[in-house]
């Protein structure tokens, strides 16, 4: 469960990160980095879909500044996973909706 999220600072399960996460059901890991800054390329959730999730819910940052083109998309509807994409602070709530009753993972930009 996500606990809390502002710019540049979250706390998922009571612990507190300020850099951007994916959390994963059983851990989060903290020291995710996309190979191009505001433009989420395959490569950056090869990790993601390899735990055969059935929810990857992508937040975008603050003001939704990063960008999910449509070949990464394509590549997460490809594994058979609904793909959801929102600024961070809507993919917090739906992350707090899903992850209950679904396989879910969510990779989350914190800023911008």
């Amino acid at each position: 469960m996500i606990d809390n999220y502002r710019s540049g600072r979250i706390i998922v399960r009571g612990a507190e990160y300020t850099s951007d996460v994916i959390i994963y059901a059983d851990r989060v890991d903290s020291s995710w980095w996309r190979k191009e800054a505001h433009n989420l390329c395959i490569e950056d959730i090869e990790s993601i879909m390899q735990e055969n999730p059935e929810v990857v819910i992508i937040g975008t940052g603050v003001d939704g500044l990063m960008q999910v083109p449509q070949q990464t998309r394509d590549f997460v509807s490809s594994k058979g996973a609904n793909l959801i994409v929102e600024p961070t602070n809507k993919a917090c709530e739906i992350y707090n909706q899903v992850y209950i009753n679904a396989k879910v993972v969510a990779a989350l930009h914190l800023t911008c």
